[in-house]
């Protein structure tokens, strides 16, 4: 039976507000809580991390570089990507070619 019948429609109205303040109020705790929460580990400075696979992954400076080699053949992860320290490259596919130092040359 509706609220309203058994208790009139002015004590209704107030018991709706009450229980729409209650749930808001949780709601706001769980996205409180949800976004407190540290995610995924960030990875280092200058560094790559993918889900998938990585062609090519530049993270030095001043690198001369020729044509990028061919992407990995796409394959499913076999897993979570490993957190990458500074100037890493992690994948949870395959790599195709990373270049992790300063000034280097490639014919």
């Amino acid at each position: 039976m509706p609220v309203a019948v058994l208790v009139g429609l002015d004590t209704a109205g107030q018991a709706a507000s009450v229980a729409g303040a209650v749930v808001g109020l949780l709601a706001l705790l769980v996205s409180v809580i949800a976004l407190s929460r540290s995610g995924a580990p960030a990875a280092g400075a200058r560094s790559v991390q993918s889900g998938g696979a990585v062609g090519r992954a530049v993270t030095g400076d001043r690198n001369r570089l020729g044509p990028a080699p061919a992407a990995p053949a796409a394959a499913p992860p076999a897993g979570p990507a490993a957190v990458p320290g500074e100037r890493g490259v992690s994948a949870a596919g395959g790599i195709g070619q990373a270049v992790t130092g300063d000034e280097n040359e490639d014919a």
